[in-house]
């Protein structure tokens, strides 16, 4: 499983990518994976606050239902309405298609692990 190397990552399977103070945040191939077929996803609203390490939303499966943590803290400016419809982007496109939403962050992301370090971290999860 590829770990793009330009994203960081919390230890709850969550990737970040931050651009000019915007975040998008989606969660990782091996949670993809972990999870199976992804049938429904709650993002956060647009214009809501949300808070770094606390519940941003929830993944559900045909397996289990998952929450989603957000590893920024900022307001929600964007979600991924594709996926209201085909929620099994996660799958096929986690690190692409398959983001959750956008946070215009209000202070830097902290305690997020590199490629390799989750790369590791996930090694002792298989």
């Amino acid at each position: 499983m590829s770990v793009p190397t330009e994203l960081g990552y919390t230890a709850k399977h969550e990737w970040i990518a931050v651009e000019d103070g915007i975040a998008t945040v989606g969660i990782t191939a091996f949670a993809a994976e972990a999870l199976g077929d992804i049938v429904y996803v709650e993002t956060p609203e647009v214009g809501s606050e949300v808070t770094a390490g606390e519940t941003a939303g929830e993944v559900e499966s045909t397996k289990s239902v998952s929450d989603i943590y957000s590893p920024v803290s900022g307001e929600v400016v964007e979600v991924n309405e594709g996926l209201e419809n085909a929620p099994e982007t996660i799958n096929s496109e986690p690190f692409t298609g398959g983001w959750l939403f956008k946070v215009r962050v209000s202070e830097e992301p902290a305690d997020l692990l590199s490629a390799e370090e989750y790369t590791k971290l996930t090694e002792g999860e298989n």
